[in-house]
């Protein structure tokens, strides 16, 4: 007899105190209560803008050695017309596209490498650190990040306008 009600006392008490704290931590967040009582990380939402994530990954990406330029060729012409102008900031989002979730994003860039360099060695390496920049300053899950080399900078080719200056001396 004793050993039939130990058992049934077990019974009893396995659902009740079977739950463990976290799972009913999840489910009165999960209720989507707001108020005094709630933790302050519990109220409200955060969105991330696109432009925030195309400035991370552009700055991430131009910190590798190797990294010439980013866009294409139409890009990186407007941008330098737009750097020549006084009071003209440079785009720091050139060659940069996101999609933004509300966990995830996704990135595609246009680069402009260095000639001398291993192009998948520079790629690895934006690849990684633009991952990295995102992850830690936005708090995304970076899912893809798709790196296109569109041109090779050589050593002999000048900036237009410094051969009309040379000329002029």
């Amino acid at each position: 007899m004793t050993t039939q009600t130990a058992p049934a006392a077990k019974e009893l008490s396995t659902p009740q105190t079977g739950r463990s704290p976290q799972a009913q931590a999840t489910t009165a967040v999960s209720g989507g209560t707001a108020g005094a009582d709630q933790p302050a990380a519990n109220r409200g939402r955060t969105s991330i803008a696109d432009v925030v994530v195309v400035k991370v990954a552009g700055i991430a990406a131009r910190e590798i050695p190797g990294v010439y330029d980013m866009g294409g060729g139409l890009s990186r012409t407007i941008g330098a017309v737009r750097d020549r102008v006084p009071g003209g900031r440079p785009n720091v989002g050139r060659g940069v596209k996101v999609e933004v979730g509300e966990r995830q994003t996704a990135i595609d860039l246009d680069l402009v490498v260095e000639y001398g360099v291993s192009v998948m060695d520079v790629a690895q390496d934006v690849r990684e650190n633009v991952i990295s920049a995102v992850e830690r300053i936005t708090g995304l899950e970076v899912v893809e990040v798709n790196v296109t080399v569109n041109d090779v900078h050589l050593p002999d080719e000048d900036e237009p306008g410094t051969t009309a200056e040379a000329r002029v001396e």
